[in-house]
């Protein structure tokens, strides 16, 4: 499976741990965890808060594609 967030990466940045942003949506750490390891991924609604709570830019979340792989 390919990797499609960067969250891992943009917590590591901003000195945040899986924990605290589990605590900070109300979701499980587990449910976290997953999301960081990319065996699932967030929904956008949720995606959305994550770069709020992070005060990043929604896009710098995830890993960036080819688009013109598709074509």
């Amino acid at each position: 499976m390919e990797d499609l967030n960067r969250l891992k990466v943009v917590l590591v940045e901003k000195k945040k741990t899986s924990k605290w942003l589990a605590e900070e949506l109300g979701k499980t750490p587990s449910t976290v965890s997953k999301w960081c390891t990319n065996v699932s991924q967030p929904d956008l609604q949720t995606l959305h808060c994550i770069a709020v709570l992070l005060n990043v830019d929604v896009r710098s979340l995830l890993v960036p594609n080819d688009i013109h792989a598709f074509q």
